[in-house]
């Protein structure tokens, strides 16, 4: 563990969110957090969270707050933006200040999907959407502020518990097994499943290691391989033994407000190299995450 001082406490943004609770409970084990749920501080006024962070005086800033609701960004941008680009600015300017370590998470949609192998941290961004483009703006801002930094680009998050695509199949999938009609599911569009126990873990290897405060930047975190939205969800049903049909269709089938990338892989192999940091397979993720919620 590093001396630096990235031993003290760390004030965690989004805590009630599927990924602020896996922080919580994996880092309270050893450490002093104080925790903040969209109750207790909006990241979308600047004035509460440079507020929040003088009132916690932490060592260890970690944002877990965003606005991630992908199709409804494109008609609240002014939501978006302040949640995803101006907040995480904010939060790092005052890490800077203050010399404390601020650790963002960012996605796989600041990419648009036109590549056929992982993305790698130094691949040319070029988001489709709101979404996508508000979470680079929020990435330059952090670099742009100075300080020592981890951007973790990841994807496809997902938890036995809150909203997401694991829990929605899990909901569906019983439904329509009650029916026999078959769950349609998209099958063109190829990311890496990470879950959020995958992530937390990730984050806490980056916080232990002793060259924490010389090798900020940019890396990605997610689960290694690669599948589509049908093959995780056939995944997740075969996991839960839900005997439910789930049938392949494309992304034209299933329109939305906002175009996706259709391959939005992300390459680990920095956070690796690096930290020894080794993502699971998403596979095993999965495997880990259903009998954990058994």
């Amino acid at each position: 563990m590093s001396a630096e001082g990235t031993e003290g406490r760390i004030l965690l943004f989004g805590a009630g969110g599927q990924l602020g609770q896996a922080l919580r409970r994996l880092l309270s084990a050893r450490r002093d957090v104080v925790g903040l749920a969209h109750a207790d501080c909006d990241v979308g006024d600047p004035a509460a969270v440079r507020a929040a962070i003088a009132a916690a005086a932490p060592s260890i800033i970690i944002n877990a707050a965003a606005y991630t609701a992908v199709d409804r960004a494109e008609d609240e941008p002014d939501r978006a933006y302040a949640a995803n680009a101006v907040a995480p600015g904010v939060m790092a300017e005052e890490a800077r200040r203050r010399g404390a370590v601020f650790v963002h998470y960012s996605t796989d949609y600041v990419f648009d999907g036109q590549g056929r192998t992982p993305y790698r941290e130094d691949d040319p961004a070029a988001p489709l959407g709101v979404y996508g483009a508000s979470k680079r703006a929020g990435e330059e801002r952090v670099a742009g502020a100075g300080g020592i930094f981890y951007i973790l680009r990841t994807a496809w998050l997902y938890d036995r518990q809150g909203r997401n695509f694991l829990t929605t199949m899990e909901r569906l999938g019983r439904e329509r097994a009650q029916t026999g009609r078959p769950l349609t599911v998209v099958a063109d569009q190829w990311g890496s499943p990470t879950s959020v126990a995958a992530l937390a873990a990730a984050t806490e290897g980056i916080l232990g290691h002793a060259g924490i405060r010389e090798l900020s930047g940019i890396y990605h975190a997610t689960c290694g391989g690669e599948t589509t939205w049908w093959g995780f969800a056939q995944a997740i049903l075969e996991g839960l033994h839900i005997p439910a049909a789930v049938t392949p269709i494309t992304t034209a089938d299933y329109p939305t407000r906002a175009r996706r990338p259709a391959y939005s892989v992300l390459s680990s192999a920095r956070l690796d190299r690096v930290f020894g940091i080794h993502m699971p397979q998403w596979e095993a993720a999965l495997r880990s995450c259903l009998q954990a919620g058994a």
